[in-house]
């Protein structure tokens, strides 16, 4: 006996509409892979750091205190105030001296920092350079603000901060790293430098010792903020 049409209809309905049903699955599959591999994309933008390659070649931007690392990719960069230190895990790059020593960057990533953008697209003068006074309001997560005080300076930072924070006749602990300040000239120069500004904002250095044999180049300078007379005497003896 044949079969009822119904069923060999039945059937067929039933073979076309799984084979649609996968074929819709792996039409849904490949949309969903498209997306995500554009999301992985975008995730590179965003970390802005550079790829592959040893050889970076470090040069100044035309904006002062601000450089250029080229390399496989070119990348923003300033010269790193806490040398081995991120703020939002940002690459750091080392370029050695012709002397032996190195000296570290940190990437500043225009995808994190509207500022980084802005000298990016162009802008003319930022006004930010070593040793300038700034004002940032808007800090946020660090991004932009760090990178300020890559440029701003060791010594201006601890006198700015010193302003606000610091109570008269109170005492203060730097540490400098030669390096990381100027490179070209000797680190006792460097020394000499940024003590005569911590001298020009009240920051009376009372001791300085070299870090040797434990760090190369570095100087350690104890002192005291806006001392009375009283106080410059009893140190002085």
């Amino acid at each position: 006996m044949r079969p009822p049409v119904r069923g060999r209809g039945g059937g067929r309905g039933e073979g076309r509409g799984r084979g649609r049903g996968r074929g819709s699955e792996r039409g849904r599959g490949r949309p969903v892979g498209g997306r995500d591999r554009g999301r992985s994309n975008g995730g590179a933008r965003e970390r802005g750091g550079l790829k592959g390659g040893n050889k970076v070649i470090v040069i100044p931007h035309r904006h002062e205190g601000v450089f250029i690392a080229k390399g496989k990719e070119d990348a923003l960069v300033t010269r790193n105030m806490v040398p081995g230190e991120t703020v939002y895990n940002e690459k750091r790059i080392t370029v050695p001296n012709k002397d032996g020593t190195k000296v570290e960057y940190r990437v500043w990533n225009p995808f994190r920092s509207k500022l980084a953008a802005s000298i990016l697209g162009g802008v003319d003068n930022i006004w930010i350079k070593p040793g300038a006074k700034v004002l940032y309001l808007g800090a946020a997560s660090g991004t932009s603000v760090s990178h300020v005080s890559d440029i701003v300076g060791l010594a201006r930072i601890a006198a700015l901060n010193a302003s606000f924070f610091l109570k008269t006749e109170g005492h203060y602990v730097i540490s400098i790293k030669a390096s990381c300040i100027d490179s070209t000239i000797a680190a006792e120069a460097v020394f000499q430098n940024e003590v005569k500004k911590l001298q020009q904002e009240k920051l009376k250095p009372q001791e300085q010792v070299t870090l040797e044999p434990y760090e190369r180049d570095h100087a350690c300078v104890i002192g005291g903020y806006r001392m009375s007379r009283k106080q410059k005497s009893a140190t002085a003896t």
